[in-house]
């Protein structure tokens, strides 16, 4: 099928098989991973060169035209899709190089469609960890992760993508191109534009590549399943942990038992990981990673301390590779267990450490007086206090449960903003939060954030509706 003008243009600019206008062509660009966002596009391309993003987004500022880039299309708050429907997709998929590995500096230089498990590997061949580690990691790109920020599990250790990045190449509205690569720790030579693009969801430009660090290695693993009392205990033994292990200290997630409860019932684990002997409510997962000249052992020297002070019930220590995997697989499953078992409400939220058992009583309170029953499912990496706090409908429950999203989502912000934490902790703010985004964010924050905006993007075509309202 012929495209309609003006796209006949933009078709010589990508060539036929970068060009996808057809229902069924575009519906692999569309498809979000929560069914939350259904527009449609006027077309898709996936350059298979910078010099062709540069091209295709000269073509969209002359025209006037809107542009949302995307990667692995794995966000969650709708950032990487439509939200009109008259926009094109700009897809980085085909932006795959590995332009450099550079050990010395332990710095890899990588093309914004590569994904971060690739990424992994990269960093593996050259004997050295690229710590990002998050659920869809085989299946997000570099692009999309440093375009949200994304965080991940290892967070407490390597801090999130933003922390990871030493530079970004990138396509401006009108077709620059930035070339901010580096390798550089020292730079002091005026704004950090690098960060301003990172965490910016595609909407001052596109991330096209990036320069990221590498560490060494681990050379062993020390992992353990924790039988807490609750949230509070939590805190307490993440205080002696991480004084006790320091930097070896490299995952610390909070998990109800709730949720390994459903997975067995849903059979996403074939075995349940927990110690038996003292069941309680609450997990701690944690993770020590273990370099040259660390002694293996110092992690049952933790658990022995937290024994002795009654801090923890009882423990699963790892012994296999396999008992690690099934662990880090459980701590995966947490959202599918939930969509396998009922509907739900969702929330990616952060407050300081020692305030999380604060936001959980009172946000519990608050949603059983909504919804009498509700299943409260907190979870994630209180090791920097990220915590996704979910909600399932009750046992039995019929009805729209999701109707009861707004009053749920207005008491939890409520507590949230006593308690100074963010409305986002990794997932973005997309077009989900812009209106809360508006409604919690310093004024004075959200005017800079605009005059941002109108600076690097005065048509507004990188990705409008996203983060900020017009």
């Amino acid at each position: 099928m012929a495209p309609a003008q003006p796209f006949d243009k933009l078709l010589e600019i990508v060539g036929e098989a970068n060009f996808h206008q057809d229902e069924g062509a575009l519906t692999r660009f569309l498809e979000e991973p929560r069914g939350l966002y259904k527009k449609g596009a006027q077309c898709a391309v996936t350059p298979t060169s910078v010099k062709m993003v540069q091209k295709v987004m000269q073509f969209a500022y002359q025209n006037e035209i809107a542009v949302v880039p995307q990667s692995g299309n794995t966000g969650l708050v709708g950032g990487q899709v439509p939200a009109t429907g008259k926009e094109i997709i700009l897809s980085l998929s085909k932006l795959r190089q590995v332009r450099e590995v550079d050990t010395s500096t332990n710095v890899m230089t990588l093309e914004a469609g590569i994904t971060v498990l690739e990424a992994q590997k990269h960093a593996e061949e050259a004997d050295r960890l690229f710590p990002l580690s998050l659920g869809s990691e085989g299946s997000c790109q570099i692009g999309g992760i440093l375009s949200t920020n994304a965080g991940g599990t290892a967070v407490l250790a390597y801090g999130n993508s933003r922390d990871l990045c030493m530079g970004v190449e990138a396509v401006l509205a009108d077709g620059r191109l930035y070339k901010g690569l580096s390798k550089l720790r020292k730079d002091n030579t005026g704004y950090d534009l690098k960060d301003l693009l990172v965490g910016a969801e595609g909407t001052l430009g596109i991330i096209t590549a990036a320069s990221m660090k590498m560490f060494p290695r681990p050379r062993a693993f020390e992992t353990a399943l924790l039988n807490i009392a609750s949230p509070q205990v939590g805190v307490e033994v993440f205080e002696i942990v991480r004084k006790r292990a320091g930097n070896r200290l490299t995952s610390f997630e909070l998990l109800p038992t709730i949720g390994m409860d459903l997975q067995l019932k849903h059979e996403l684990i074939t075995r349940d990981p927990r110690a038996k002997d003292a069941p309680t409510n609450w997990h701690i997962l944690l993770e020590l990673s273990l370099f040259e000249g660390d002694e293996d052992g110092a992690l049952l020297g933790v658990l022995e301390e937290l024994a002795e002070k009654e801090l923890v019930a009882d423990a699963s220590l790892c012994n296999s590779l396999g008992d690690r995997q099934l662990m880090w697989l459980m701590r995966e499953n947490y959202a599918e267990c939930q969509n396998r078992e009922a509907q739900s409400i969702k929330h990616d939220i952060s407050v300081a450490i020692r305030d999380i058992p604060t936001l959980m009583d009172e946000v519990d309170a608050a949603a059983e007086r909504i919804v009498p029953g509700i299943r409260p499912i907190a979870f994630g990496h209180m090791g920097d206090g990220n915590i996704h706090y979910d909600f399932l409908a009750p046992e039995g429950f019929e009805g729209d449960f999701k109707a009861f999203a707004p009053e749920i989502h207005k008491a939890t912000y409520e507590i949230l903003a006593k308690l100074n934490g963010s409305i986002s902790a990794e997932h973005g703010i997309g077009q989900m939060k812009a209106d809360l985004l508006a409604q919690k964010k310093d004024p004075t924050a959200l005017d800079m954030m605009k005059s941002i905006k109108l600076a690097l993007d005065p048509k507004n075509i990188l990705n409008p509706g996203k983060i900020l309202r017009s």
